[in-house]
This record gives structure tokens, sequence and C-alpha cells, in this order.
């Protein structure tokens, strides 16, 4: 029995790029002929006509479709492709047409030759809008810092996973998840493999600054207390220096009975330990708000409707519907 490719597409305002990227897709493996495939579209809720296109290229029974009840975010839509695949490898991808398509089978060749549990593509040359390129970097470091994924690299938006890999991660039932951090906690057999990035075939990114906000805090805050212990190193470094400013005081004062007390500089200690202890408060109230979240049963997704995967068993369902 041949092995199996499975892609998974999120999908949100992509009305008009999602046809031809899964034409591109199917034409490029029916012409290979070597893997059998699906390819899992994920309707992330969208506002446009994304789930009509979905409908008709359901009629091929190689592909899938999930419709979501709303707009639960592009991670979270990619955890409900992930429990829905049933391929030997699992490759995820953008709806915009920037996806790298024709790397397909040199990261799944990689992946094999290597023994890699997943591979990711990376471009030297990225075609990000200025807004998305600068969330990337700073994305990028963040990910270095909290689990360790190489910052030299700029990854772009396809990736292929074992199977074992994607079980483990569907395991994962809190609200807020970080595919990278899922990833890099499951395993640090990882691979890359360079790829020319694509311009979007049209529109403009969906990523906000508040989504890319979130999403920055969603890494700090997902997989690591590496936040709480550097407020903690920060207390003490503000302690010691405030400890030594006033000792610097009393001996200047000592020294030079006439010099005034500053009147701006209390104030400027002040302004700076009440920002401290704000920032400190507002990283613990994040970390127990999603403990909070997470003890709520806040559902990671709900599926709203399905297309050709109503052979799935009832016990098969268990990651379908989070409640």
């Amino acid at each position: 029995m041949a092995e199996k490719i499975s892609f998974i597409i999120p999908c949100y305002r992509s009305e008009h790029t999602i046809l031809d990227v899964v034409q591109e897709l199917r034409t490029m493996m029916e012409n290979l002929n070597t893997y059998d495939f699906e390819i899992v579209l994920v309707n992330d809720a969208s506002p446009d006509h994304v789930w009509n296109v979905i409908q008709k290229l359901c009629s091929d029974q190689r592909m899938k479709g999930i419709g979501l009840s709303r707009n639960f975010g592009q991670a979270s839509a990619v955890m409900a492709g992930f429990a829905n695949v049933s391929g030997d490898y699992i490759f995820v991808l953008d709806d915009d047409g920037q996806s790298p398509l024709d790397a397909v089978m040199e990261m799944t060749e990689t992946l094999k030759k290597e023994n890699y549990d997943a591979v990711y593509g990376i471009a030297s040359d990225v075609q990000f809008g200025w807004r998305r390129r600068a969330g990337s970097k700073i994305n990028g470091i963040m990910a270095k810092i909290m689990f360790g994924r190489p910052s030299d690299k700029r990854v772009v938006n396809i990736s292929v996973l074992r199977r074992y890999i994607v079980e483990e991660i569907i395991k994962y039932q809190e609200p807020y998840p970080y595919l990278s951090g899922l990833v890099f906690r499951t395993t640090g057999n990882i691979g890359y493999v360079p790829v020319r990035h694509r311009a979007r075939q049209s529109g403009t990114s969906g990523y906000s600054f508040r989504k890319l906000a979130a999403l920055w805090m969603n890494g700090f805050t997902s997989f690591s207390i590496k936040p709480l212990r550097a407020a903690s190193y920060l207390g003490f470094a503000t302690a010691f220096s405030g400890l030594a400013g006033c000792a610097a005081t009393a001996v200047n004062k000592w020294m030079h009975p006439d010099t005034a007390i500053g009147w701006s500089s209390i104030i400027c200690v002040i302004l700076l330990m009440g920002g401290m202890n704000l920032l400190v408060l507002g990283l613990l109230g994040e970390y127990l708000g999603r403990m909070y979240m997470g003890q709520n049963k806040t559902p990671q997704y709900v599926i709203r409707e399905t297309i050709n995967l109503d052979h799935a068993k009832p016990e098969e369902m268990k990651y379908v519907v989070v409640r």
C-alpha cells in the first residue's frame, strides 16, 4: 500500500485563492503518482464565501471539508485538521498561494532520508509585507528564547510532520495552542529545507498587529515559565538598584549636608517601580487567566459541519469537537 500524505490548509478570506492552491496541489500529486494523498480544508468561520468553494472542491472524495462554528484562529484551525487526517506525513500550508508547493516532495524525501520527525521550509527572501516581516522576526526571537528554535533560519509557511508527532500534538487540549511550541516540546529531531517563498495571489495578510501581539503572548506564556523567572530577576535587580541608590544618597548627604533632595528623581523611581509592578502583575494575570480558561473547559475549536468525514467512528472522534 502506498504511503499517504495529508495536506491541511486553514482557510480564512481565501475565496479567491484557495481554488488555485488546491488545483495546483492536486495536479502535482496526481502527476507524481508516488503517494496517496488527501487535502483537508478547514474553514475558520471566514466571512466570505470560501465554504461554498470548499463544498464544490469536496466533490472529489480526497478533499475533506471542516467548518468551524466561529473564528478560533489559525492554530486552532490547524489543530482541527490534525485531528482528522489519515496520512503518514502531514503538511501544513497556507491558503493564499504563498506556500511553495514545489518543495513538497523535497521536504518529504528529506524527512524520510534523514529520519527527521519534522521539516520546516526556510527562505532567505520572504514575500511578506513589512508588518508581517517584523512580526515574524519578533516571533522568531521569542521562539528562540522560549524553546530553542534556531533564530538564524527564517521559517515560512510550509512544514511536514510525521504522524506520531501529530498524534502527540492533538493530546494538547488547552484553548490556546501554539504550534511551534507543541512541535518543539515533542521532538528535537527537526530539519530545514531551503524553499522559494511566493508572493500572495491576492489580498493582504490577515495578521493585524493585535493578532501578532496575541501570537507573541501565546508563545511567551504557553510552554515556559521563563517570563516568570525573568520577572523574578528583574525584581531582584530593581530592588538591588534601589538599595544601592539609597546607600549612595545617604553617603552623598553625609558628605555634602547642603545637597538638596531631588523631587524629580523620587518621582522617576516611583514611576519605575510602579511600572515594574504592573508589568509583573500583568504577566501573572496572563498565566492565571490561561489556567482559568483551561479549567473552565474553553473550547480549542468547535466543528459545525464536515464534508467527506462521515466515515470516522465515534470513538475516533474525541478530538473532533472540543467542549
